[in-house]
C-alpha cells in the first residue's frame, strides 16, 4: 500500500494545484476500450496509468482492494487462486475495473448481480480540490459513490476500489436453448432468471426467427459433457459455434419432452468469461469484409493475433473507422424488446444482436447512465426488476449525415420505449436532449459540492463532435479545409484500414495498448 499511497499523494497534489489556478484537466488512464475518441492535452493531465495493481484480499469477507487500471483478465488471474471471481466480469479482457465502474458494464451474470458497479462497495477518490475521500454505499459520501458509477470519471479521480467477489468453480456448464422468436427468447430469459442454480444468461439472435439463449452453471468438474474452449487460435469463435449448435437443435427429430431439446458443453471458467474476446463478438467479421478477405477457419486461425479485442480496438481507433461504426448497447423493458428489435431490423438489417438481461439497481442506487439522475422525460423509471440490454454492433452508413441521423433515431426510439443507452459509446444527443433525460440540477450540485467543475462534464465526455456534418442545428460547426482533408483520408477505402492494421501490428510487436504513452 505504500507505493499506492505515494502515487495518490502525488495525484492529490497535482489536482490541488490545478484547483488553485482554476485550470481544467482530464484524467489519463493509460489505455482504453471505449469506442469514443480521446481528447488530451499533456499539460493538463492527471496520469493514473500506474494504478494497475491488485493490492489486498480479504478472503473471509470475499473482497479485494484493487486499483482502477487493472484489466479484467489480470483481475481474474489474481482472484481464481483464492477460489474467488468477481460477480460480474466484462467479456473483453482489457476492460479495466475503473472503466467498468465509471462507464456502464454488464455481462451474463448481470441478471443476478446487476451491472458491474453493483459489486463495488466503496471507492477512494481524489476530489477536484485535491482532497482524498472514501465514498461508499453506507457512509457520508453515499450520493457521490452512486453518482460516480456510470458518470465517466466526471466527478473526481478514482484511485482505489473495494470489490465484492463470489466463490469460483473451475467449469461452466453452458446449456444452449434454441428459440424461434424474440418473445420466446425474452420469456426464456425471464424463466431462467428464476432458477437459483443458473449463474449466467445471455443470448444471440441471428434473425427475428432464429436465436440461442445460453445459460451457465458453475461446476466442479467437466463431466459428462463435451469440453469446449474459445481462447486458442484453433478454437471457433463463440457466435459461430453457437449457430452450428442452434442449427443442429432446430433440425433434430422432435422429442417426447414438452420442452425443445438443448445442448450442453463444459467450458473452463476463464475461457467462458472471455468467450467473446476473439473476434470481439462478431465485429471481427467486419474486418474480413472490409479487406475483402475470405472468412473461414483457416483465415481466422492465421489472423488470430489481430482478432483479439486489445488489437482490434487499437486498430478501430487508429483507422478512423470508429466514426463509422454503429456501436450501441441499449436497455429496454422486457415487454418492449420485440418492438425494439423489429424496429432495429427495419432501420439497419444488422444481425446478429446480443441479448443480456440485467437486474436493475434499487431505487436511488442506480448508476448514472442506467437509471440514476433521471430527468424530465422519465426515461429509466423502470418498474421491472429486469431489463433487456440489446447489443447492436456493425458498420453504419458511410455518409456522415445519414450515420448521425441513424444514431439519433436510435436515441429517440430508446427514449420513446422508456429505455436508456449505455454511455460507453457515441452519444448524439444535443445538450438540451441529454439533460432532458438526466437531472442536470442534481448533477451540477454534486459537481459544485465535490469541486469537480475542473473536469469535463459527463455530457462533454460522451458527446460526438459534429464538426463538418449536417447534424442538429444546435451542434453544427464549420469545418476547416485541413480538417476536411484529414476526414476524407480516413474515409477513403482502404487507407484508414491499412493505417489501423499497421498501427495494430506495431502494438503487437511492442506489447502496447491504445493510448499508452
Amino acid at each position: 500500500m505504500d507505493t499506492h499511497n505515494a502515487t495518490v499523494a502525488a495525484i492529490s497534489s497535482k489536482v490541488s494545484a490545478f484547483h488553485a489556478s482554476s485550470t481544467p484537466f482530464r484524467i489519463y488512464h493509460g489505455s482504453t476500450l471505449s469506442t469514443r475518441t480521446s481528447s488530451r492535452q499533456k499539460s493538463r493531465i492527471i496520469d493514473t496509468s500506474s494504478l494497475n495493481h491488485v493490492l489486498r484480499f480479504n478472503t473471509a469477507d470475499k473482497t479485494v482492494l484493487v486499483e482502477p487500471n487493472v484489466p479484467m483478465d489480470a483481475l481474474v488471474d489474481a482472484t481464481m487462486p483464492h477460489g474467488l471471481v468477481p460477480k460480474v466480469v466484462m467479456e473483453l479482457p482489457n476492460i479495466t475495473v475503473g472503466g467498468g465502474f465509471a462507464g456502464t458494464s454488464g455481462e451474463s451474470s448481470s441478471f443476478r448481480h446487476g451491472l458491474f458497479d453493483r459489486g463495488i462497495r466503496g471507492i477512494e477518490i481524489v476530489l477536484g480540490n485535491g482532497d482524498v475521500v472514501w465514498a461508499a454505499r453506507d457512509n457520508e459520501h453515499r450520493e457521490l459513490f452512486f453518482a460516480c458509477a456510470g458518470s465517466c470519471g466526471s466527478l473526481g479521480v478514482i484511485t482505489l476500489v473495494e470489490m465484492e467477489l463470489m466463490d469460483a468453480k473451475p467449469w461452466v456448464e453452458l446449456e444452449y436453448h434454441a428459440v424461434q422468436s424474440i418473445d420466446e427468447a425474452v420469456q426464456l430469459c425471464a424463466q431462467s432468471a428464476k432458477d437459483p442454480s443458473i449463474e449466467y444468461i445471455d443470448g444471440i439472435m441471428y434473425s427475428l426467427t432464429k436465436g440461442v439463449i445460453m445459460t451457465g452453471r458453475l461446476r466442479a468438474d467437466a463431466s459428462p459433457h463435451p469440453i469446449r474452449s474459445f481462447d486458442k487460435p484453433s478454437d471457433p469463435w463463440l457466435y459461430i459455434d453457437a449457430e452450428e449448435i442452434l442449427n443442429n437443435l432446430l433440425t433434430s427429430p422432435p422429442s417426447q419432452s414438452p420442452r425443445p431439446p438443448t445442448f450442453k458443453q463444459s467450458i473452463p471458467l476463464k475461457p467462458y468469461l472471455f468467450r467473446y474476446d476473439r473476434g470481439v463478438f462478431w465485429s471481427g467479421l467486419r474486418a474480413f469484409t472490409y479487406f475483402l478477405t475470405p472468412f473461414n477457419a483457416l483465415t481466422r486461425y492465421l489472423l488470430d493475433p489481430f482478432m483479439r479485442s486489445r488489437t482490434m480496438i487499437h486498430a478501430l481507433h487508429r483507422s478512423g473507422l470508429a466514426s463509422q461504426a454503429l456501436i450501441q448497447d441499449l436497455a429496454v423493458p422486457f415487454d418492449k424488446t420485440d418492438e425494439f428489435i423489429r424496429w432495429t431490423d427495419q432501420k439497419t438489417g444488422l444481425w446478429p444482436l446480443w441479448l443480456c438481461p440485467v437486474r436493475k439497481a434499487p431505487r436511488g442506487e442506480e448508476s448514472f447512465s442506467m437509471g440514476g439522475m433521471t430527468g424530465g422525460t422519465g426515461s429509466g423509471n423502470f418498474d421491472e426488476e429486469l431489463l433487456m440490454d440489446v447489443g447492436i454492433w456493425g458498420m453504419g452508413p458511410k455518409n456522415p449525415t445519414s450515420f448521425i441521423a441513424l444514431n439519433r433515431a436510435f436515441e429517440r426510439k430508446i427514449t420513446d420505449l422508456n429505455g436508456l443507452k449505455c454511455l460507453y459509446a457515441h452519444a448524439y444527443y444535443t445538450e438540451e436532449e441529454f439533460w432532458g433525460i438526466y437531472d442536470k440540477e442534481k448533477y451540477d450540485g454534486l459537481r459544485e459540492k465535490y469541486h469537480a467543475v475542473g473536469l469535463p462534464s459527463v455530457y462533454e465526455k460522451v458527446k460526438v463532435d459534429l464538426k463538418g456534418v449536417a447534424g442538429p442545428r444546435e451542434n453544427r460547426q464549420r469545418e476547416s479545409w485541413g480538417e476536411w482533408v484529414v476526414r476524407t483520408f480516413w474515409q477513403t477505402w482502404p487507407l484508414g484500414g491499412l493505417y489501423g492494421v499497421a498501427s495494430a501490428t506495431k502494438g503487437l510487436l511492442v506489447e502496447s495498448d491504445f493510448l499508452l504513452k
